[in-house]
């Protein structure tokens, strides 16, 4: 699948014409962004709701759109989605543990009223497919984009094209290893101790009784070594998965002070030198977001952009 043109609502009307403006959703599981921006990517003015049930978010969604004169609309959801094109439950949520949405029609909500085609992928891939174009990814052909926030989610691009299967990857659930002085037992509802029931902000919180961003002194250390030492093993599989060229860690959680270094620091012990290539241990190997919180706005306009016929 080419990194900007993603799957569209089957039967959706088609835009009558390109110059009209498009419509970029950011549905997160604590807030949902909303904005309207240009085919080159561009973005205007960003509005953030909080995300409540399905029906209740996507109607203050549509409500925030529906004055603009817009040709399309991009969706960047957190998951898991049914996203195969011709399935009875495309564009729907499927069970998830954000309470309200399981089973929500995101796709089929937005064309009802709005009456416009609406592209739809997770948040990593649109966050990949910003990346991707525009920011620190920019000009490579094979990246990932992971997010650490409320969850831990990854969008895979392989040769230009984002990754996408049977479904869409959940590489935010694999197994990791424990650390040994770590004896969490886990925030994910499913899985326990999966990699996000281990990294996400849910799980510093549970470790440290605390919001993680009002962390400080060595709790803060500990709560970043330790997510950092769990993410540096998700980039470890992925790196003899997949071998891409780069990896962009964006999401609250990995604003945290010195982030990005400690889980360099960490691969570079986890990889334990073997099929070690000299960019695996550069400082532009694992990175922050060339387009700070806009990956995943700025990647779900350019899937609308997509769209337009």
């Amino acid at each position: 699948m080419d990194m900007t043109r993603p799957t569209s609502s089957p039967g959706s009307p088609k835009a009558h014409a390109p110059m009209a403006d498009l419509g970029a959703v950011e549905l997160g599981g604590t807030k949902t962004l909303v904005a309207v921006g240009s085919p080159d990517g561009s973005l205007g003015e960003v509005r953030q709701i909080a995300t409540g049930d399905g029906q209740s978010t996507l109607d203050t969604v549509a409500g925030a759109l529906s004055s603009e004169n817009l040709s399309a609309i991009g969706v960047a959801a957190f998951g898991p989605l049914e996203l195969r094109p011709g399935h009875p439950g495309f564009g729907r949520m499927l069970s998830t543990p954000k309470l309200g949405w399981s089973g929500t029609d995101i796709v089929g909500h937005l064309t009802d009223r709005l009456g416009l085609p609406v592209a739809i992928d997770t948040d990593v891939n649109a966050a990949a497919v910003g990346e991707g174009r525009l920011g620190a990814s920019a000009g490579l052909a094979n990246h990932v984009y992971i997010t650490v926030g409320t969850g831990v989610g990854v969008g895979i691009v392989a040769d230009h094209r984002v990754h996408r299967a049977l479904a869409h990857p959940e590489a935010g659930h694999m197994v990791v290893k424990r650390h040994h002085r770590d004896d969490y037992t886990g925030s994910c509802p499913f899985h326990g101790d999966c990699l996000e029931g281990m990294a996400s902000g849910p799980a510093v919180a549970g470790r440290f009784g605390s919001d993680p961003y009002l962390l400080r002194g060595s709790a803060l250390d500990e709560a970043v070594d330790l997510v950092a030492f769990y993410l540096a093993q998700a980039v470890r599989n992925l790196v003899y998965t997949l071998a891409p060229e780069r990896f962009v860690i964006g999401g609250g959680i990995s604003k945290m002070d010195g982030f990005h270094r400690r889980v360099r620091a960490h691969l570079d012990n986890q990889l334990a030198g073997y099929g070690v290539l000299d960019e695996y241990g550069s400082s532009g190997f694992v990175v922050a977001p060339g387009l700070g919180d806009r990956s995943g706005l700025t990647g779900a306009v350019l899937m609308a952009a997509a769209v337009v016929v």
